[in-house]
């Protein structure tokens, strides 16, 4: 199995295990109104991502899809808008329940979405070359900065 399908199916991995914790925990949903528009905001990023995304499908080993590179909606400023707004929903939903279990959490996931940005470029920069064009003209997932 190539290293970098196998980092990605990690990072999913981390991704997944660490987001049923916290929901099992009752870690990851808010009441707090600042923290629910920051989620509500977080999913709509990540919704508008999968529309614009489109019919592809979607694979644990974060191998590209047919059809091109989309550099449209949110892919337009950021290069991996779904993997921003996975972290921003996560990172506020913890912000209400800050313990050192939410906090590992919040970590393992961030951690996963790194793993996987990074073997997920690899991948594109072999399939699109275009992509390291794109690359230089939008940030990974804080527009503008990261």
């Amino acid at each position: 199995m190539d290293c970098r399908k196998t980092v990605s199916l990690g990072g999913f991995f981390l991704m997944a295990t660490s987001l049923f914790f916290l929901i099992y925990s009752h870690s990851l949903f808010s009441t707090v109104w600042w923290i629910i528009l920051l989620q509500c905001g977080a999913a709509g990023l990540m919704l508008w991502a999968r529309l614009v995304f489109g019919r592809r499908s979607f694979h644990p080993s974060a191998r590209p899809t047919a059809g091109g590179l989309v550099r449209s909606g949110p892919y337009a400023v950021i290069r991996h808008p779904i993997y921003a707004a996975a972290i921003l929903f996560t990172f506020a939903g913890i912000a209400s329940h800050l313990s050192f279990f939410s906090v590992v959490c919040a970590g393992l996931i961030l951690f996963g979405a790194l793993l996987r940005i990074w073997s997920e470029e690899h991948f594109l920069r072999e399939v699109y070359p275009e992509y390291c064009r794109y690359a230089e003209k939008t940030k990974k997932i804080i527009p503008f900065i990261f």
